[in-house]
């Protein structure tokens, strides 16, 4: 697929080298034959670069005269080194293609000092007993360039470069964004009230599973109104999974412009906001390496999120004036070059959206409408902004904690469980749930099938053909695949036996249900695909049937 292809911005990675102690020795002879530090100018791959090597103090204990592994430390201080790597200014204008390079020694034992002044033992990596541990943090630059400009410098610097070679497995990324640049004119659908940053919070995370932040700001550090200043959406795995089900690294999608962009001329870049995806690496329990395997993962994931978010608000990935046209404005860094790239998965959230009104809809329209148990857990879920089990919630209404839980399992669809804790599955589950038990409330009545479905399509603006297919599917008690694209069971009660073969019942109020699916607009085969339950008035069994078998019957009354 051609697309615009968006920039690298940040990166971070920590690399671990456990070949010994000699890249760190090497950097101690180097500042001291230099007075402190050393800076230089050398050439990658035709391009004139800058580097300097100095030091900084350390918060590792002095450990004598002999390291724990047996090396000999004929130093009197521990110190810390930083080499420093930019583009050469008369090649780069903004001067923001740098990186700062951090190298610790490292050895098994190793004491560290606290900031309570006490000292404790730092752990290493896995295999290694002396090493050094080099966190790189850089911005604009390729990341499977950061280690070839590294010991390019380190070269030039007088330090062997084949220390930094082989980074061992225990090397992760730390930070990472990739970026496109919009006109300001054209970004407003991503960032706005009902566009894909805000829907990606709203639909994705719940009031208490994991990890969430959702930001819409649009007031600068100063005060100014400034649409689009800063939005952000933060998912972790388990909720990137549901957005795009092929990723597993935890994103923040943001929308976000410069401090003083308003003040800038019309005519400057950094006047434009950036749409960005980042890696965000404390939002799970994994890693990501370094290796070229795990960079094109990463590479891949971020382009492809992208790319959804801007499909999503309606922004052309291809612009037609070609390369560097609108609504894509050129900078330094991101030159708004069409290229090849995977076709990304569509960001179903007005599907999501359409599922979980659906399951609020079933779930207040079934027979006899909630019970009393299921209606303290909804009312308690809304009130309770923290954590919350079962138990918290029977010891609240007194009642029994095991009938909480059979309450709990029955709301199976609009509940989100978790090492015994509950929430309910998102926010926007929780906005409908909140208008209905109001409704409730005020009436001092349950809501059917029909005035659930009446509620909900008045308040949504829903069209006449989706709500009728909603009120056939909550009648029904249909089940959807997690994403609500195909059925996986509908339930049609009792049917009476008519029919050449006893079926024709049954398979007349499944045809309806077909023409509601296609009249909203909805592929008739992920219609076909569900399993279909439903007991004959001559027969005291459940009966399941595949709705494509029980549509092709050939029946008369």
């Amino acid at each position: 697929m051609r697309a615009v292809t968006p920039a690298w911005h940040e990166f971070a990675m920590q690399l671990n080298f456990s070949g010994g102690l000699a890249p760190y020795f090497a950097c101690h002879a180097v500042v001291r034959s230099s007075g402190g530090s050393r800076e230089i100018e050398f050439t990658h791959d035709g391009e004139r670069w800058l580097a300097k090597l100095y030091y900084q103090s350390s918060g590792i204990a002095h450990p004598g005269r002999r390291l724990p592994t047996g090396t000999e430390w004929d130093l009197d201080t521990v110190r810390e080194f930083r080499v420093k790597v930019m583009r050469h200014p008369s090649e780069d204008g903004p001067g923001q293609q740098s990186f700062n390079a951090h190298l610790r020694p490292r050895w098994q034992g190793m004491q560290v000092e606290r900031s309570d002044g006490e000292t404790q033992e730092l752990s290493l990596p896995p295999g290694m007993t002396e090493g050094v541990n080099v966190r790189v943090n850089g911005s604009n630059i390729r990341p499977t360039h950061y280690l070839p400009l590294l010991r390019d410098a380190a070269r030039a610097l007088d330090v062997n470069p084949d220390y930094s070679t082989d980074p061992d497995t225990s090397s992760t990324v730390r930070d990472a964004e990739r970026y496109v640049r919009l006109l300001e004119d054209a970004s407003g659908p991503v960032h706005a009230r009902d566009g894909p940053i805000a829907k990606l919070g709203h639909l994705l995370e719940n009031d208490r599973s994991g990890y969430r932040k959702v930001v819409q700001n649009d007031t600068d550090g100063e005060g100014n109104d400034v649409p689009g200043y800063y939005h952000t959406a933060t998912l972790g795995p388990g909720r990137v999974a549901e957005a795009w089900p092929n990723h597993e690294l935890p994103k923040e999608i943001k929308h976000y412009r410069a401090r003083h962009a308003d003040s800038l001329d019309e005519d400057n870049p950094l006047r434009h906001p950036k749409v960005g995806a980042s890696y965000q690496v404390n939002r799970w329990d994994e890693s990501l390496g370094v290796t070229d395997e795990d960079l094109v993962q990463l590479e891949q994931e971020l382009d492809e999120a992208l790319h959804s978010i801007l499909r999503d608000a309606g922004v052309p990935l291809v612009p037609p004036g070609g390369d560097g046209a609108p609504p894509y404005q050129p900078d330094p860094y991101f030159p708004a070059e069409i290229g090849e790239h995977v076709e990304p998965p569509k960001l179903n959230l007005t599907e999501l959206e359409s599922e979980q009104e659906h399951v609020v809809i079933r779930e207040l329209a079934k027979t006899g409408g909630v019970s009393p148990v299921e209606g303290e857990v909804i009312e308690y879920l809304l009130a309770d902004g923290g954590t919350a089990s079962a138990a918290d919630i029977a010891e609240e209404h007194g009642r029994h904690v095991g009938s909480v839980r059979r309450a709990l399992r029955r709301m199976d669809d609009l509940i989100d469980r978790k090492y015994g804790e509950v929430a309910l599955a998102s926010n926007h589950v929780a906005e409908m749930l909140h208008s209905a038990v109001a409704e409730l409330r005020d009436a001092s009545t349950r809501l059917s099938e029909a005035t659930g479905e009446a509620l909900v399509s008045a308040t949504r603006g829903l069209d006449e053909t989706t709500s009728a297919l909603r009120t056939w599917l909550a009648k029904h008690d249909c089940e959807t695949e997690s994403r609500g694209e195909a059925i996986k069971k509908l339930r049609l009660g009792e049917v009476e036996a008519l029919g050449r073969t006893g079926y024709a019942d049954a398979q007349r109020k499944l045809k309806k249900g077909l023409s509601y699916w296609t009249d909203a607009g909805r592929d008739p085969a992920y219609f076909k695909n569900a399993k279909v339950l439903f007991r004959r008035s001559d027969r005291r069994s459940t009966q399941v049937m595949d709705a494509a078998r029980l549509l092709e019957l050939r029946e008369h009354v």
